[in-house]
């Protein structure tokens, strides 16, 4: 058990850290079961955001589309991560994120984290849902559900929840863990992809759902062979 670590959560445009993005972060430091600090900001995924994500989390494109990229937030989010555990509800989903966004920049990210996902399946065998909202609701924990800072700050006091009741006869499941994610690099979109794009953009007059600034190569890859594909069908 630890009594110092970060609860963090994202929100993001998909389930796949491979082919989504993410748009918002929310991280809260506890100290001794206290909140000292908070991590937050909106996240501009240079896509436009499917409509079951706005229904789901109530973040519109207007949210973040003045927002900081995810390039401009990954120095402050470090810093205020430093070296503490982090601590989330299906980490790893969140992690890989993370730790995509960190090697696509050609940047180390490596962390210890506590899932509280792994504890419940491990102590809450009577519970049949386990789901940050049931868990929520069985702990009568508050929870603002589907914003980043909102569940972060949920699964920090039901980490707390749960060590309290089952620390001593399951510290396994409470000890850190190194968190364990392959990413394969990608690089950004090539300076002939993107004129290939602008050009096949104003050829067909398509408005992109997507900032092509901002794709990286494989991305940029998919979205040509979508559209010459797409009008070669046309043709046919």
């Amino acid at each position: 058990m630890i009594d110092t670590y970060i609860a963090i959560d994202l929100e993001t445009t998909g389930l796949s850290a491979k082919m989504d993005k993410i748009i918002e972060i929310g991280a809260v430091k506890f100290v001794d079961g206290r909140e000292e600090a908070v991590f937050s900001s909106y996240v501009n995924p240079g896509v436009r955001l499917p409509e079951r994500i706005v229904e789901l989390t109530g973040i519109t494109d207007e949210d973040v589309r003045e927002a900081p990229g995810i390039e401009e937030i990954l120095d402050d989010l470090e810093r205020f991560l430093g070296e503490d555990v982090l601590v989330g509800h299906n980490l790893l989903f969140d992690y890989s994120f993370l730790k995509r966004a960190f090697a696509y920049r050609k940047r180390k990210f490596e962390k210890n984290g506590i899932d509280t996902l792994r504890i419940a399946r491990t102590c809450l065998k009577q519970c049949e849902r386990k789901g940050l909202g049931d868990l929520c609701a069985f702990y009568d924990i508050p929870l603002q559900a589907h914003r980043a800072v909102g569940d972060a700050r949920a699964a920090g006091h039901l980490y707390r929840r749960l060590s309290e009741e089952f620390g001593e006869v399951s510290k396994e499941c409470f000890a850190p863990r190194e968190l364990v994610c392959q990413v394969k690099k990608d690089s950004p979109a090539t300076m002939p992809q993107k004129g290939l794009l602008y050009k096949l953009h104003e050829q067909y007059g398509i408005t992109p759902e997507y900032d092509v600034e901002r794709l990286t190569k494989s991305e940029a890859g998919r979205h040509i062979d979508r559209i010459l594909s797409a009008h070669r069908a046309v043709r046919g």
